[in-house]
C-alpha cells in the first residue's frame, strides 16, 4: 500500500500534484453551469483545495477563472499555490489548433499558464473553431466525424518541409522549416508546465512515449470502486507518470445510467467500513483510491460536499479494508465515449 501524501511528486516533469481535485465538468450544463462552478470553486479553495480540474470543452471555465481571480484579489491565494489543469478537446486535434485552443483556456482561467495540459481524447474529430458549436460534429447516426490527424503529430512538434521558389536560377527550390505548435511546443513556450494524457491505451501510450522528446507527466483515467482500471494505471506508474482518477465516486448521478447498474452509496461493504469509520461513504471511497497512490477529483457544486471530499486525511484503511474495496471490483466502466464506437482510435476496444 503507498502512503497518501497531501501532493503527489511529478517525476515526468515539475513540481507536484495535490491529492485532492475540485472536478468541474457538469455534463455539459445539465448539473450546473459556469456561475454555480464558480460558487463552488469559491468555496473549494476556503477548504483547502489547491487543485482545479478543468477542460475545454465543459465550458465552465470563465467561472473557474472568476473564482481564481476573486481569490488572488482577497490574497487568500496567489496563483502559484493553485494547481490548474485543462486539456485539449478532439475537435482541436489538428496540430495548428492545439496551442490556439490552450491560449483561449488562458484567456477564460484569467491565467498566463496552466500547471498541466492533457490530451481529453485520444480521437480526432473534424477541425473546429474555438466557438464550441457544436461541441461534437456528429454524422447521421449520431457517431462523432472523425478526422486524420495522428495521436504522434498532436504530441510532438513536427517540422515539415515547405517548398518556396527561389528568384536565383540556379536554386530554384529550397526547403523551409516550418514548426507545428503540438503539445511538446506548448510546454516549451510556457504555456503549460506538464503535458499528459488522459482516457488513452496501454498501446496508445506506447506510441507517445516512442516518439516524445518531452514524457507525459499525467494518465487521467475512470477510476471508481467498481472500475479499478488497475492494468493502464500499473501501466503508466511504471513509466513514470502520476495518475489522476476522474469519476472517482462511480458518477451515481450520470443521466445515462442504466437500469440495474450498481450504485457505490448503496454498496454494504463500504457503507459498514464508512460507519466502522465513523466518515462517510463518499470519505472511505476517495481514501481508498489515495492510498492506492492516486489524485482524485471529485466533482460537486454543493458546498457541503465539497467540503466533505477534502476530509480524509485524519483516517486511514486497513490492508483488510483495503482489500474488501479491492474486491469490489466489477469492470464497470461508465464513460464509454460513445461518440467514438466508429473511430479508429477509440480506446476501449483494447483489453486495457
Amino acid at each position: 500500500m503507498l502512503a497518501p501524501a497531501l501532493e503527489v511528486p511529478i517525476q515526468n516533469g515539475t513540481g507536484s500534484i495535490p491529492t485532492v481535485g475540485l472536478g468541474t465538468w457538469t455534463v455539459f450544463g445539465e448539473q450546473g453551469n459556469a456561475d454555480e462552478v464558480e460558487k463552488a470553486c469559491l468555496a473549494a479553495i476556503d477548504a483547502g483545495y489547491r487543485h482545479i480540474d478543468c477542460a475545454w470543452c465543459y465550458g465552465t471555465q470563465p467561472g473557474v477563472g472568476r473564482a481564481l481571480e476573486a481569490k488572488i484579489r482577497e490574497g487568500v491565494i496567489t496563483r502559484e499555490d493553485m494547481f490548474i489543469t485543462t486539456k485539449l478537446w478532439d475537435t482541436h486535434h489538428n496540430p495548428s489548433l492545439v496551442s490556439e485552443e490552450l491560449k483561449d483556456s488562458l484567456t477564460t482561467l484569467r491565467t498566463d499558464y496552466v500547471d498541466l495540459f492533457l490530451i481529453h481524447w485520444p480521437l480526432a474529430l473534424q477541425d473546429q473553431d474555438m466557438s464550441g458549436k457544436p461541441i461534437a460534429p456528429l454524422d447521421a447516426d449520431g457517431k462523432g466525424i472523425p478526422a486524420e490527424h495522428a495521436l504522434e503529430d498532436v504530441w510532438k512538434v513536427r517540422r515539415r518541409f515547405v517548398r518556396k521558389t527561389e528568384i536565383h536560377a540556379s536554386r530554384k527550390f529550397c526547403r523551409k522549416n516550418r514548426t507545428m505548435p503540438a503539445m511538446e511546443e506548448c510546454h516549451r513556450a510556457g504555456l503549460t508546465r506538464n503535458i499528459g494524457l488522459s482516457n488513452f491505451n496501454k498501446k496508445q501510450v506506447d506510441r507517445i512515449m516512442k516518439i516524445c522528446t518531452i514524457k507525459p507527466s499525467n494518465m487521467q483515467v475512470e477510476v471508481s470502486p467498481y472500475f479499478s482500471n488497475s492494468r493502464i494505471l500499473d501501466h503508466c506508474r511504471q513509466l513514470g507518470m502520476t495518475l489522476t482518477a476522474y469519476a472517482p465516486l462511480g458518477a451515481p448521478n450520470r443521466p445515462w445510467r442504466e437500469t440495474g447498474e450498481p450504485n457505490v452509496f448503496e454498496d454494504p461493504v463500504l457503507k459498514e467500513i464508512a460507519t466502522v469509520k465513523r466518515k462517510t461513504t463518499a470519505q472511505v471511497i476517495l481514501r481508498f483510491h489515495i492510498q492506492r497512490g492516486l489524485v482524485v477529483i471529485p466533482k460537486s457544486i454543493r458546498t457541503s460536499r465539497i467540503q466533505e471530499n477534502i476530509q480524509i486525511f485524519d483516517f486511514t484503511l486497513t490492508d483488510d479494508e483495503m482489500s474488501k474495496i479491492a474486491a469490489l471490483d466489477k469492470n464497470l466502466r461508465v464513460f464509454k465515449e460513445s461518440i467514438g464506437f466508429n473511430h479508429k482510435e477509440y480506446p476501449f476496444n483494447e483489453p486495457f
